[in-house]
């Protein structure tokens, strides 16, 4: 008998799962107590405590961690496929990332999951996946790619953070958590696909800052205040794509942005607000009182200049459609320091749209044209992924591109 076929009692081998493509098949052949054994394991350590059981749910006409309230930590995998990879070995990868991903958001541990301890507290972990135009290419679906940027004048973009045909965005509460998924969903990956890159983000956690307020970014600025509302019409119509295969999913656009921080320290508070259009402390726009007001564009100052200068950062990112805006899910990244002492750091500025050429182009063209946080700030890496559907328990991310 070959050790592609999963009799019951005989043990998994991942190479199977792999080579047979029939994830389904090959999870009832699991003997169940290879879950219970690792819970009642778990069970007999200290009590979890309630963020650590969080679940965001997996099944459903959106992928989860999109609209889901960011959590704490982010990784973002960028993989080029391995030459060969075609339609139906897509297939066979996105069957089994599928499976993989909905086990581990649930709390439970993958197949053939070596430490299945780690994988029992899902802390509201997410996966989400996304395609780049390589693997509409190896489905023989390049017209339905997503079309790259245009060339931005402020750009100094390096491949290594830049492009790629797969990704794959992990995000939980919990670090432990977050590396034990990826790990999983990495392993199972690499026999149809390489890393490209991989960037890590963190932002503050609940018990610093609570879920729902604007996150602070490295430069102490609040980070995404006029973000549209998840459950409302407005959130519906700039992020959900609506017809088509990709209906129910959205397109992302990652880009990897440097701050020379020390530069910024530099700067003193008048010209570090004056640049970004709002008070620091509170997120204020300079003509108000309140992270929320409305800027008031028109307002001058005693010597006839506008109180928002016309290149600060409120001006130039502005959209006064609410449908038009951008989902900014942003992350910071830290990565250490030169050994002159200075921080490798930035922003991961994750932005989620219906349609990229329509939000997110012009809103890059006029802060690339002119916008004063020009000075402290360098996307180094950038790309683009379209975000199919969610699906249901019985079927598999993909599958609207690929069935």
């Amino acid at each position: 008998m070959s050790e592609h076929e999963f009799p019951p009692g005989r043990r998994l081998t991942r190479r199977g799962l792999l080579a047979g493509g029939a994830v389904a098949a090959a999870a009832a052949c699991v003997p169940t107590s290879a879950v219970s054994d690792a819970a009642g394991r778990a069970s007999a350590g200290p009590t979890p405590l309630p963020g650590g059981d969080a679940v965001e749910p997996f099944h459903g006409v959106h992928q989860a961690g999109i609209a889901t309230s960011p959590q704490t930590f982010a990784v973002f995998v960028g993989f080029d496929l391995r030459p060969g990879t075609d339609r139906a070995a897509l297939t066979r990868l996105l069957r089994l990332l599928t499976d993989d991903a909905r086990r581990l958001t649930r709390g439970e541990p993958a197949l053939a999951d070596t430490d299945a301890e780690l994988a029992l507290l899902p802390a509201r972990l997410t996966v989400t996946f996304g395609f780049g135009a390589g693997l509409f290419k190896a489905a023989g679906a390049g017209h339905l790619a997503p079309q790259p940027l245009p060339a931005f004048k402020v750009d100094a973009l390096q491949p290594r953070w830049s492009d790629g045909d797969l990704l794959i965005q992990v995000c939980a509460d919990d670090r432990l958590t977050l590396a034990h998924a990826l790990r999983v969903l990495v392993r199972d990956a690499r026999s149809f696909a390489t890393v490209r890159w991989a960037q890590h983000g963190f932002r503050q956690s609940p018990q610093v800052r609570a879920p729902g307020t604007t996150q602070r970014n490295l430069m102490g600025q609040l980070d995404g205040t006029v973000n549209p509302r998840p459950g409302t019409a407005d959130f519906e119509r700039a992020v959900w794509v609506r017809d088509g295969w990709l209906r129910g999913g959205t397109t992302l656009v990652l880009r990897r942005i440097r701050m020379d921080l020390e530069k910024w320290d530099a700067a003193d508070r008048a010209a570090k607000e004056f640049s970004v259009g709002r008070r620091l402390d509170t997120g204020a726009p300079l003509t108000g009182h309140a992270e929320t007001d409305e800027p008031d564009f028109a307002a001058l100052s005693p010597s006839g200049l506008p109180v928002i200068s016309e290149y600060a950062h409120i001006r130039r990112a502005r959209v006064a459609d609410p449908g038009m805006r951008i989902l900014r899910r942003a992350y910071n990244y830290e990565d250490g320091l030169s050994s002159e002492g200075r921080p490798d750091a930035g922003l991961l500025f994750a932005s989620y749209q219906a349609d990229v050429a329509r939000q997110f182009v012009p809103i890059q063209q006029r802060i690339a044209e002119a916008d004063l946080l020009n000075q402290w700030i360098t996307p180094i890496g950038s790309a683009v992924f379209a975000i199919p559907p969610g699906c249901s328990p019985d079927g598999w991310i993909g599958e609207t591109l690929l069935s």
